[in-house]
């Protein structure tokens, strides 16, 4: 009697929207990312279709630097955010 299980041990190939999906990146991101080799590559799939390896995506997911107190950039204590208010103010 054969198993109805799935196998979880295959290294499948994932699309761009589930790419997208993982990552938490925009379609311009991922493509910068692979432009400048901070990104796994693509695979050819056929003549109009590419994908990537989900492990690479994993991998590359595990590899990102988790956000503390210590690595973060502070903004400047009491810097105002968003636009500056506009003069409403008529002269004339």
């Amino acid at each position: 009697m054969q198993s109805t299980t799935p196998a979880t041990n295959i290294d499948r190939i994932v699309r761009l929207p589930e790419c997208i999906n993982i990552t938490g990146l925009s379609a311009a991101s991922i493509h910068r990312g692979i432009m400048n080799g901070t990104f796994p590559a693509k695979i050819r799939l056929g003549e109009n279709s590419v994908g990537w390896r989900l492990s690479s995506i994993l991998k590359w997911v595990e590899e990102r630097e988790v956000v503390t107190v210590d690595n973060c950039k502070q903004v400047a204590p009491g810097a105002k955010r968003g636009r500056k208010p506009r003069n409403t103010s008529k002269e004339g």
